[in-house]
């Protein structure tokens, strides 16, 4: 079984559902540490939004303990 590592990565959202229409939210996602929103259509996409952040947020972190181990 693969360790999981840990992170100190943490990501804060803000979400703001303004409308519930078909079926689904529509509303505004806010990326909190950097002060970034965007908006969304549906619950899938807002899912997809925050992976989205999520993935490319432990993106930097693995490139940076690598460099960190490099320079080592």
């Amino acid at each position: 079984m693969k360790k999981r590592e840990s992170s100190n990565n943490k990501n804060t959202f803000i979400v703001k559902v303004e409308y519930c229409q078909h079926g689904t939210w529509q509303g505004q996602l806010i990326w909190a540490e950097e002060n970034k929103s965007v908006r969304f259509r549906s619950a899938l996409e807002l899912v997809k939004l925050m992976e989205e952040v999520v993935g490319k947020s432990a993106e930097v972190q693995n490139k940076t303990e690598r460099a960190k181990h490099n320079v080592s």
